[in-house]
């Protein structure tokens, strides 16, 4: 951008571009000969923006991450990457592409709820695997436990080491970590490691409980090594989703890691194993000859979750996990490609988990499918990355979008460096001795106008600069509204689907319930009359 643009123009510029949600993807550039890249997915659990090496943290927190920081130095750092406030929609938004309110994965999905994905889902292995590729998938799931919600009912050809929830819903029912639940009242048990492959029934294959929770992710680096020795020589790509159950809570590392941080806390042993199995798995690539064509790309489902504090990662941001401040969705992101993508690279591109499927698709020299799995048009949230991956452009999204469990509007909206937020839930300002609230506080929404921050100069958004005297910015809040007015009108034309899971919140008023039935018989009585006039 000119240093003597002036950025309102620019603005307007990148609203007018922001219009259009639907992505449209180019061929791929970058493919080494006749063999697609293969593609691998490493994706951590709550990791904290501020807890690698590169951003900060590593060695100067006491966990040092020399394997994902070299991957940085060998390859592109984002600073300003988004994943979603929770666990499950934004491990929904990355596997499709779509808003999670799209796919009615809004919600913390838990043992005993049923359903998940819903079958009409188009995910990012559907879209590999029709370019050709061999699709792999390991790790933390949480999309449901339904059969039709499962990975290799989405376009995976094989699942193993595979955990469906959160690491604390293996403890609920086990004895050891609840031995004052009353042994006469039931408990939810939650499926334990579960592998299988596509067009068959899963397999459970153990049960899971909380003493298991050390070595979960010495499983799934072993099946991931063990994949890439078996098709390093395949004459067809692959796709690996690589899902590690940690840094949730409560972080309990290998054995072999304990101690093992210079900090000497269980979360701190939990990072440097975490680093010690992304590098196990890059040098299994280095060892195949595969490192020249393979695509790797890591990221966090979230932001970090300060209300478990000290057993969670670190921002420098505002909020938590679970809330539209900065710090429930900014989350670390890297990519390597060498031969491709510069060493040492860097981008503050507006970018995000929703983004990969795009850049996935243009990466394999396919396009996104303008129906979903049963025929019905449908809309992708995707942006290609790859002009950033390569140096050779930007990506055509500007903004950023921010919701909660139940908002469809969002609760707050990045255009820019400018950014509104309308949702104050869990506003506090970061190292406040407050209550760290998160998810567990009420919505609190702005009387009137939103706050507005600047993201360049103040991203750990301590001032509104709305109606300040020196650096009023009401004039952005048209801009917001527009692109507000464009997603909510995308919802008309394709539709939210219901929420997967939903849990219980409180009450319902019995004037809610006259309210609904009186509405219903209203409705009753119109179709009846319009049915009469026919």
């Amino acid at each position: 951008m000119p240093a003597n643009m002036p950025y309102r123009r620019v603005l307007m510029r990148l609203v007018t571009g922001s219009t259009a949600l639907l992505t449209a993807i180019s061929p791929a550039l970058g493919q080494t000969g006749n063999q697609k890249p293969n593609i691998i997915l490493l994706v951590s659990d709550d990791t904290g923006w501020g807890d690698l090496g590169v951003y900060g943290g590593g060695q100067g927190r006491g966990a040092p991450t020399p394997n994902l920081d070299r991957m940085a130095r060998e390859g592109m750092q984002f600073w300003d990457f988004y994943g979603q406030p929770s666990c499950t929609p934004g491990r929904a938004a990355m596997q499709t592409g779509r808003l999670p309110n799209r796919s009615g994965m809004t919600t913390v999905a838990a043992p005993g709820q049923g359903g998940g994905l819903p079958k009409n889902e188009v995910t990012v292995a559907d879209v590999l695997k029709k370019a050709g590729y061999s699709t792999f998938f390991t790790g933390k799931w949480h999309l449901g436990e339904a059969d039709y919600a499962m990975p290799t009912a989405h376009g995976y050809d094989e699942m193993k080491n595979v955990y469906l929830y959160h690491l604390n819903a293996y403890t609920y029912a086990d004895k050891k970590w609840n031995p004052d639940w009353p042994a006469e009242v039931p408990t939810v048990s939650a499926l334990g490691e579960i592998e299988g492959k596509a067009g068959e029934k899963f397999r459970e294959v153990r049960k899971v409980s909380g003493d298991d929770i050390p070595l979960l992710d010495q499983g799934i680096e072993a099946a991931s090594v063990d994949y890439i020795k078996a098709h390093g020589n395949d004459s067809k790509p692959f796709f690996m989703s690589i899902n590690f159950t940690k840094n949730h809570q409560p972080n309990l590392p290998a054995p072999e890691f304990v101690g093992k941080s210079d900090v000497k806390t269980k979360y701190g042993d939990a990072v440097v194993e975490l680093d010690t199995r992304v590098g196990r798995i890059m040098d299994a690539l280095r060892a195949e000859g595969l490192d020249k064509n393979t695509l790797v790309f890591y990221t966090v489902d979230n932001g970090a979750w300060q209300d478990v504090y000290p057993d969670s990662g670190y921002t420098p941001f505002r909020g938590t996990k679970g809330t539209d401040m900065e710090a429930g969705s900014r989350v670390p992101a890297l990519a390597w490609w060498p031969g491709h993508i510069k060493p040492g690279a860097t981008s503050w591109d507006i970018v995000g988990g929703l983004d990969l499927m795009a850049t996935f698709a243009d990466i394999a020299g396919t396009t996104l499918p303008t129906t979903d799995r049963e025929g019905k048009p449908t809309i992708f949230d995707s942006y290609d990355m790859t002009p950033i991956l390569l140096g050779t452009g930007k990506s055509k999204r500007t903004f950023w979008l921010y919701q909660t469990e139940d908002e469809i509007a969002p609760g707050a909206i990045r255009v820019g460096k400018f950014k509104a937020v309308f949702n104050l839930r869990g506003d506090y300002p970061p190292f406040s001795e407050d209550d760290h609230t998160g998810w567990k506080g009420q919505e609190k929404y702005v009387a009137t106008v939103p706050r507005i921050y600047d993201l360049q100069s103040d991203p750990g958004e301590h001032y509104d600069i709305l109606m300040t005297n020196w650096t009023e910015k009401s004039w952005t809040v048209p801009i917001f509204d527009s692109v507000m007015k464009t997603v909510v009108a995308s919802y008309v034309k394709y539709p939210p689907a219901p929420a997967q899971s939903t849990t219980y919140t409180g009450p319902v008023k019995n004037s809610q319930f006259q309210m609904v039935e009186a509405l219903k018989a209203r409705l009753a009585g119109l179709q009846k009359s319009a049915g009469a006039g026919d």
